[in-house]
């Protein structure tokens, strides 16, 4: 069972990695979410935590879903959609062959 505080933990990682991936300074981030410019700051150092209001504004900036922020699963939701629309885009043999690549690199 996953305790609290593994929970919080991964909150605060999963914001930083998905900030970082997105190219944007916690500074711009929290201006973006029209917060003061200290605010994405002060929830990566564990100092704060957003209202649950604050917390789908944040899902909203990455174009995610509270559960895929979750999603130990998935290291990286706003990829894994890209990928998922681009695929969507292909003929079937050609899903089937992009799907095969990636089985075959998550089998190493």
């Amino acid at each position: 069972m996953t305790h609290y505080s593994e929970y919080l933990e991964f909150f605060y990682k999963r914001l930083t990695e998905l900030r970082l991936e997105k190219g944007i300074s916690a500074r711009d981030m929290s201006l973006t979410l029209g917060q003061s410019e200290s605010y994405i700051n002060k929830i990566e150092n564990r100092r704060t935590l957003p209202s649950m209001t604050g917390f789908f504004y944040i899902c909203e900036f990455f174009e995610i879903t509270p559960e895929e922020f979750f999603n130990k699963n998935s290291p990286s939701p706003q990829r894994a959609k890209e990928l998922y629309k681009e695929i969507a885009k292909l003929k079937p043999e050609q899903s089937e062959h992009i799907l095969s690549v990636i089985k075959d690199l998550n089998s190493k």
